[in-house]
């Protein structure tokens, strides 16, 4: 029987910081690149980074971690992904999705950010929007998929709410999510579950968005009960950065979140979020918008009052004979290999590879930003230097004049009564010719001869 490998470790550099406090960590797991901390987890649609594929991610990028939602693959009642044949050191999912092996995979219960589903969470399951329809997630389905599916760390499952929950709404929220972690917990690492069952997989327990009181005994329990056998925390509003136990500090902290700018990123760090999720990468690329920001920010022109840009349009028609690259003096693929005019031209041509090479880009761009927010934490500079990155951009990013690519699935309106049709009417020409015919027809006066020759539609004889 192999050995089971030493669990994931994370280490701070230098003193412990407080909660509330920017720092700079270490996370190491077995067979996996580390990641330095604090840095951003890109997001996938069904195990890709949107645009880019893994070789490309492999050769021309940086990233060196991936977030999936289990509910992009299990839209019918048996999977293909959990057929997927792998050895016992094998991931079936990083071999479903191509990943690499030594790339850290996150699996959570939703794609980030999830959409709003209207079907509601039961006690024992959460609402999910396959590429098929809407279904139930049963907490016991999860753990098996995660037994099946092997990834690197685990999400538990949260009760999150569509809107802003009363009062019975939020005791619901903390009683289930309190009930599946514990469930989670037993029958994944419990005493009772064989060691060579037992998943090498790294759990993070989820923590709510809400008041500290409001989930006073299930932040107990973590710090009690639970702690040996969780290795991160999820949470999912800054906010709740401030609710962290004392005795859990040391664990990295992953925040789902949707920052819009880059500043937003920064408050984040400053509470001390570890690793973060920035959706606006994605749709900064989709929109063709190129990034163009650095932390430290450059010292200011002499010249120049404004803020700077945060980014580029690459569809504005300036850019239809600028042969400079997407930004001067950047080492990244695309600007060492092609110029804004043919980037430019690629979109106006709506070729894929246009959103390609921007996606390159922009994830260069966040490797360089989070790098030298790690330099600054370190040098002692951070505050300094972000006050100086909100006084030398604009708060917010520059609007796309150009259309993006197509929608992935999940990504159109659900159908409903206040949500428009996806598709047109099929029966809608019957109608649309009775329409033209209506029209086509000559309006006959109301009046006697007289005035039919004063209108002009008849003549006396």
């Amino acid at each position: 029987m192999e050995a089971t490998p030493p669990a994931m470790s994370f280490s701070l550099l230098g003193s412990a910081a407080p909660i509330l406090a920017p720092r700079v960590g270490k996370l190491a797991l077995p067979g996996r690149k580390a990641t330095a901390t604090p840095h951003h987890v890109p997001l996938t649609s069904r195990g890709t980074v949107p645009h880019i594929a893994h070789d490309v991610i492999r050769d021309h990028t940086a990233i060196n971690s991936l977030y999936v939602g289990l509910e992009d693959f299990i839209e019918k009642k048996s999977p293909a992904v959990y057929k997927t044949p792998a050895a016992a050191h094998e991931s079936p999912l990083k071999k479903f999705t191509c990943v690499a092996e030594d790339m850290p995979l996150i699996l959570g219960p939703r794609r980030f950010p999830a959409i709003p589903c209207p079907p509601a969470n039961t006690s024992n399951s959460i609402a999910l929007l396959t590429s098929v329809g809407f279904r139930q997630l049963p907490s016991s389905e999860y753990i098996e998929a995660v037994r099946k599916l092997r990834p690197d760390i685990i999400v538990g499952m949260a009760d999150l709410a569509n809107k802003e929950p009363g009062n019975k709404r939020r005791a619901k929220m903390v009683d289930r999510t309190h009930a599946w972690t514990t469930e989670a917990l037993d029958k994944m690492y419990g005493d009772s579950v064989p060691e060579e069952a037992k998943p090498k997989a790294s759990f993070f327990a989820p923590i709510l968005p809400l008041d500290n009181a409001q989930q006073s005994l299930y932040l107990e329990d973590l710090e009690s009960e639970f702690r040996w056998d969780i290795s991160g925390l999820a949470l999912y509003h800054s906010a709740s950065l401030e609710f962290v136990p004392e005795s859990l500090s040391g664990l990295p902290r992953l925040l789902f979140s949707e920052p819009e700018t880059p500043h937003t990123v920064l408050r984040e760090i400053s509470l001390g979020a570890d690793l973060l999720t920035t959706p606006f990468v994605g749709e900064s690329s989709d929109a063709g918008i190129v990034l163009e920001f650095t932390f430290p920010a450059p010292a200011p022109k002499e010249s120049s009052t404004k803020p700077r840009p945060l980014g580029v349009d690459m569809w504005s028609p300036e850019h239809a004979t600028d042969t400079s690259p997407l930004t001067e003096g950047c080492q990244c693929y695309s600007c060492k290999n092609y110029h804004r005019a043919y980037v430019h031209h690629l979109l106006m041509a709506k070729e894929m590879t246009a959103w390609a090479l921007i996606q390159m880009h922009n994830f260069h761009v966040m490797d360089l930003f989070f790098a030298g927010i790690r330099e600054s934490i370190q040098r002692g500079t951070y505050e300094d230097d972000v006050y100086v990155f909100n006084r030398a951009y604009s708060s917010s990013m520059p609007k796309s004049t150009g259309q993006g690519p197509r929608l992935r699935g999940y990504q159109l309106p659900a159908n409903g009564s206040n949500q428009p049709l996806r598709m047109p009417k099929a029966y809608g020409q019957l109608d649309h010719a009775k329409q033209k015919y209506t029209e086509s027809q000559i309006a006959t006066p109301d009046t006697d001869a007289s005035g039919l020759e004063e209108h002009g539609f008849a003549k006396k004889v």
